[in-house]
């Protein structure tokens, strides 16, 4: 799946579904849009007020909602195959995917 960011600062994407492909139920929240990330089979936007809006694959990180209330003044965002981590303004870093992958990181918190 594909995920672009448009002039108007929303999202379009195309491909697979569930491979966040279909970001239908969170497109209402896709404005604002400033930076995007993907793990295989999901996305992450950082908005302008630097909170993050993801889709797709839950094992791939496309459902942060056990971690949201912590996803606020982000500054970016890296991820690898099921993982996506997001850079606070303070420095610190939360984690959200598969636990495997590093989507747990409570020990080196």
């Amino acid at each position: 799946a594909f995920a672009a960011i448009l002039a108007d600062e929303s999202v379009v994407t195309w491909g697979v579904p569930a491979y966040g492909g279909d970001s239908s139920e969170v497109q209402h929240q896709l404005k604002g849009v400033q930076q995007v990330q993907a793990t295989h089979r999901a996305f992450a936007a950082i908005m302008a007020d630097a909170s993050v809006v993801t889709w797709g694959n839950p094992c791939f990180g496309g459902d942060s909602s056990e971690v949201q209330d912590r996803l606020k003044h982000v500054q970016q965002i890296q991820a690898n195959q099921r993982v996506f981590a997001a850079i606070l303004a303070d420095g610190s870093v939360v984690t959200w995917g598969y636990d495997q992958f590093g989507g747990d990181s409570f020990e080196v918190q």
